[in-house]
């Protein structure tokens, strides 16, 4: 009798002391990508469509390990290729904590110009610049750290014809870019 009270008072404690898995939930926030949304210059506040946009980062490598340029099909590198889009959803790199992180992407529109025979045709490329600090928060055990932007800056590398005229920071997310429930980020055209 005295030894079932200890078994029994064993398995009590051990199942008191049990945890769930430890697996991350699906819906866990993880590092957000900087929303871009893209709008009519004339007409701040309407959503307007980029004709056949493509848009990468500067200095990322193919499959082989050579540098793309001017990209001619879709691939993993290309987060739009020659479409209709007035949104992009842009990674950004994860850094040491507190350093500032400078990162370019390429906006090319009219990509189908580019793309076809005639040589009296070519797109339009503009490269923005972005920079920010990486802040590191824990989520919990299962899910392990997640990363947060803060200190954002966006630049427009200067050449002889932008098709952006204005990019604007939200003023929401100049301090902290912790979700992807927002624009960050507006372009104007």
């Amino acid at each position: 009798m005295r030894n079932l009270k200890f078994l029994v008072l064993f398995i009590a404690i051990a199942l008191v002391n049990c945890e769930r898995d430890d697996i991350c939930p699906a819906s866990t926030q993880t590092t957000p990508r900087l929303i871009v949304e893209f709008y009519d210059a004339s007409d701040t506040d309407e959503l307007l469509n980029v004709s056949r946009i493509t848009v990468y980062g500067d200095g990322l490598l193919d499959d082989d390990g050579n540098p793309i340029i001017d990209p001619i099909v879709a691939s993993d590198a290309t987060l739009l290729f020659n479409e209709i889009a007035n949104r992009v959803e842009l990674p950004l790199i994860v850094g040491a904590e507190q350093e500032l992180i400078t990162t370019r992407f390429i906006l090319e529109k009219d990509t189908d110009l580019r793309l076809d025979d005639d040589p009296l045709t070519n797109s339009n490329i503009d490269i923005i610049e972005i920079s920010y600090n990486t802040d590191f928060v824990y989520v919990s055990r299962a899910c392990g750290y997640t990363n947060n932007f803060k200190a954002l800056g966006i630049t427009r590398v200067t050449d002889g014809d932008q098709w952006i005229t204005n990019i604007e920071i939200e003023e929401t997310t100049q301090a902290l870019i912790e979700n992807e429930n927002t624009t960050h980020v507006r372009i104007y055209h």
